[in-house]
């Protein structure tokens, strides 16, 4: 075969299958602290849990963002202290200020 014509066999550096594996853990760190920032807002029941896994799933998978996926945690922790304060304060599952 002509060497023009023959299809690469790996793929290229550009593709998201090269890319290593630490920039998706990099993804997730980030994706935990945003998820538990916005969690202390609305939908803690929710976005509290996704911080705390994504956060711990980072972590394991050695991202260079360290901090960030902590960070992540801590905020999805707090995200469910809130919400069980706030819970416990009015009495019912959905809870307001006011």
């Amino acid at each position: 075969m002509n060497a023009a014509t023959m299809k690469p066999t790996s793929a290229s550096p550009a593709s998201p299958a090269a890319r290593p594996a630490r920039s998706h853990a990099d993804g997730m760190a980030v994706a935990s602290f945003v998820l538990g920032l916005l969690g202390t807002l609305v939908l803690n029941v929710v976005l509290g849990p996704c911080a705390l896994a994504l956060g711990t799933l980072a972590l394991t998978r050695g991202t260079t963002r360290r901090g960030r996926a902590l960070v992540g945690i801590a905020l999805g922790a707090a995200d469910l202290i809130l919400l069980a304060a706030l819970t416990a304060a009015d009495g019912t599952l959905s809870w307001h200020i006011g």
